[in-house]
């Protein structure tokens, strides 16, 4: 009856429908509070970020950066192998930029976390300074090194990760076990030309390499598509293309087979400034499959850069383990301990791409310009303190223009 009741709730669209709807679902998810304002709106980060009278930033190293840095876009992922790390899991909007920029959106991002859970100010200005340290300490660390302690928020998660199996995703993004997708609230029909595209999709050699890649599979295993839907799913990258297929390997379930669920996404241009003589693919899917190989190498080596109905998309098979970091309401330990280890997390995917002496100057930049009374760059804090307020009066006319019947 429950997934009846699921089925029945929405009018499932065809492929003109789909746009409104998903217009519509970005902004109430962006209505909801401050901070999925922050996450949804990435925009008008980088707006500010090329706005003239921006406050001056230090120009770091030309690296892959995120490009949209924030707490959601962190969390468990697995390998190939089924080991799991933190580490970036979005990167939609990597380029080779200016390292700094993701420091700043994650600060952003924890300090909007922070005020949601109605935290004094003073607890923001403590989770800078931790953030820097966590960051610093990775960036001057070896790759190898032991990650700084978990606060409780990330530890349940990945106590989470480590117990799920393909029981629980099925049941999570598929709501049974049953070998279809069920179309209702989150998965739409596909047009005619959607399906057939797909079906050829996973007769290439390289997608089904990649599936096979996965869990120590047989090379030859057979690889066949058993349903396939429109998945609305995310928030700033509702609108473009993105599917999930169900594929049964060697049969699926039982005797040596199983299922897997791939994801499918559009990659579309980076609005994320980057560095203008920086040398990466000039295919959208290839630039987010290398820079993901350079953040998040648990990640990128599960990524295939393709191309659908003359559209660039990069897949990847969704592990039980990949899952993100809810921060919804902090305690102040929490949040200063949550700040660290977030900011180390990024420190480590930025450090592997720096030899010794780029980490060195690096360092030593981050400690300019520190006030007596802040442990942190000026540059940031003001930066954090400039776009939380810019935020917050954008956040309050969204919401305003959305109960209008706008759209917002």
């Amino acid at each position: 009856m429950g997934l009846q009741l699921r089925e029945n709730a929405v009018r499932l669209p065809d492929f003109e429908g789909r746009q409104p709807i998903l217009v519509e679902r970005r902004n109430l998810k962006m209505a909801r509070s401050a901070h999925a304002y922050v996450r949804g709106n990435t925009l008008k980060f980088y707006e500010w970020l090329e706005s003239a009278d921006r406050i001056s930033l230090p120009a770091g190293p030309p690296i892959w950066i995120c490009g949209d840095c924030h707490v959601g876009n962190l969390g468990p992922v697995a390998n190939a192998k089924g080991r799991i790390a933190v580490q970036i899991r979005d990167l939609d909007q990597t380029v080779i930029g200016n390292p700094a920029h993701d420091l700043i959106r994650l600060g952003l991002s924890l300090a909007t976390a922070a005020r949601g859970s109605d935290l004094p100010g003073i607890t923001t200005a403590r989770m800078i300074e931790q953030m820097v340290e966590g960051y610093e300490q990775a960036i001057g660390a070896d790759d190898g090194a032991e990650e700084t302690d978990r606060p409780r928020t990330v530890h349940v998660v990945m106590k989470r990760a480590l117990n799920r199996s393909w029981k629980h995703l099925a049941q999570e993004r598929l709501y049974d076990l049953k070998p279809t997708i069920p179309l209702g609230k989150r998965f739409w029909p596909l047009e005619k030309d959607e399906k057939r595209a797909l079906a050829e999709l996973f007769k290439t050699k390289a997608a089904r390499e990649l599936v096979t890649a996965i869990k120590s599979r047989d090379d030859d295993a057979k690889v066949e598509v058993v349903d396939s839907a429109y998945w609305m799913k995310g928030c700033s990258s509702l609108g473009r293309l993105r599917y999930a297929v169900l594929l049964a390997v060697d049969g699926g379930t039982g005797k040596g087979g199983d299922f897997c669920l791939m994801d499918i996404k559009e990659a579309v241009q980076a609005a994320a400034p980057r560095y203008a003589d920086a040398p990466m693919p000039r295919n959208n899917a290839e630039r987010v499959v290398e820079g993901a190989r350079h953040l998040a190498p648990f990640l990128g080596k599960r990524m295939l850069a393709q191309r659908i109905l003359d559209r660039s998309v990069f897949m990847r098979e969704l592990m039980p383990q990949d899952l993100k970091i809810e921060i919804d309401q902090l305690t102040r330990d929490e949040a200063v301990k949550a700040a660290r280890f977030l900011a180390t997390v990024v420190g480590k995917a930025h450090a592997r791409q720096m030899d010794e002496a780029t980490r060195a100057e690096w360092s030593r930049e981050l400690g300019r310009n520190r006030s007596k009374t802040l442990d942190a760059p000026s540059w940031l804090w003001s930066s954090i303190v400039e776009l939380v307020a810019g935020h917050e009066a954008a956040y309050l006319d969204h919401c305003r223009r959305y109960a209008m019947g706008g759209t917002a």
